[in-house]
């Protein structure tokens, strides 16, 4: 779990978290955030926000299309089911008449 540390003036600060990166993407990760002039840790942010960000993004698409796949399966098989006629003409419905029983 995020740490969470106090100012000097007592304000909770914002959760602090540690990662252990290989050179190669420290490296990179030390380029991008000079390109942007930001500092690494902001550049870290940023990369981290967005990969939470498209991964929901991608989640909730998936859920979206498999309601659709589930929904174009059930249509085609209705749609390939044969056509049954009815017997003779559909008869009324009737009610029974409710009687007060004193």
């Amino acid at each position: 779990m995020a740490t969470r540390q106090n100012s000097t003036n007592g304000k909770p600060k914002s959760p602090r978290i540690q990662v252990v990166l290989p050179e190669l993407i420290c490296e990179q990760l030390t380029i991008l955030a000079e390109n942007e002039s930001r500092t690494v840790s902001n550049m870290a942010k940023v990369l981290i926000q967005n990969g939470i960000k498209n991964y929901f993004e991608k989640e909730t698409k998936s859920l979206t299309s498999d309601t659709k796949i589930n929904t174009d399966n059930f249509r085609d098989k209705l749609e390939r089911q044969s056509i049954k006629r009815l017997k003779g003409a559909p008869q009324r419905i009737r009610y029974s008449k409710k009687t007060d029983n004193k």
